[in-house]
């Protein structure tokens, strides 16, 4: 199977199934599975985020994962080879575009068929998107306003199945309104 670029990563169809028990062993598993298998760079923490982390919520079936790295470029540059044995395919955002310093870099995971089963966020310690767990938190705590995202997903599914780019706009305002609150409450 040839590997997909990043245009038809983006292309790929949106689908969501009601949330599955496994979905946390699953995350489990791969975490183990990257600390056993590359101990030189997966030895700090791996968290288990995004719908799948969210008991009750529908979800594109694909596990998401935040994990600490000590530098993005040892990553890109010296993990990611060893990973694409393994099936792993990355993706990185440099900082500025044009230039080499990486602003993002992940890696996506597929299964015998070519389905996406994980995402893998590579993060330092510092990073910002680690505040992605604050909304996954939030969202497990508030059964109401889960419901009300659920709701929200389901129709963006339903609205643009074949773009994943619009999909994720369409939560976009929902996800920004609730960290927003959840820096308010913390500013408190």
């Amino acid at each position: 199977m040839a590997t997909p670029s990043s245009q038809d990563a983006i292309a790929e169809p949106v689908w969501l199934q009601e949330w599955q028990s496994e979905w946390p062993v699953l995350a489990e598993t791969e975490a183990a599975f990257l600390r056993q298998q590359w101990p030189a760079f997966f030895n700090r923490r791996i968290a288990h985020f995004g719908s799948t982390a969210i008991p009750g919520m529908p979800a594109k079936p694909i596990i998401d994962l935040l994990v600490e790295v000590n530098d993005l470029t040892e990553i890109r540059d010296q993990a990611a080879p060893l990973m694409a044995k393994q099936g792993y395919q990355l993706f990185w955002q440099p900082k500025i575009k044009g230039e080499q310093d990486i602003g993002y870099l992940w890696f996506i995971k597929r299964n015998e068929q070519g389905q996406r089963s994980h995402h893998l966020h590579m993060l330092t310690p510092d990073s910002a998107h680690w505040r992605k767990l604050d909304f996954c938190h939030y969202m497990q705590q508030h059964p109401v306003e889960a419901a009300r995202y659920a709701a929200l997903k389901r129709q963006a599914a339903t609205e643009f199945p074949h773009d994943r780019l619009a999909y994720n706009n369409v939560k976009a305002d929902f996800i920004a309104a609730v960290m927003q609150q959840l820096g308010n409450n913390n500013a408190e």
